[in-house]
């Protein structure tokens, strides 16, 4: 399988993973975005919230440029750790949601 397959099967196992602790109300919906055409891929919670509008997004990712970019991260989860045990290297993930000038400080790619 060629890298790039690879990490589409990758993210679309971590997201379906997590997407698995989804919320039980009924008022709100768990989303799978896997856009393979442009290589998005995202887990939302949709919904309500007694009278208040729920939209959260809980991942983002993208692979741009041959690389991982983490995009959005809204838990306490290690990404980056939980990708490096699925053999991605910490060369081809980006912290996207990271100011560029900061990257460099990081463990992982710049971009």
């Amino acid at each position: 399988m060629d890298k790039l397959n690879y990490y589409r099967q990758c993210l679309r196992e971590f997201l379906t993973q997590y997407a698995q602790y989804g919320s039980k109300d009924q008022n709100m919906e768990t989303q799978l975005i896997f856009d393979t055409e442009n290589d998005h891929y995202l887990l939302l919670r949709t919904g309500w919230d007694k009278k208040r509008r729920v939209h959260s997004c809980i991942f983002h990712f993208d692979i741009k440029d041959g690389k991982i970019w983490l995009q959005e991260n809204n838990t306490d989860i290690d990404v980056g750790e939980e990708l490096e045990e699925m053999g991605i290297a910490k060369k081809e993930i980006v912290g996207g949601f990271h100011y560029p000038a900061l990257r460099q400080y990081s463990e992982y790619a710049v971009s």
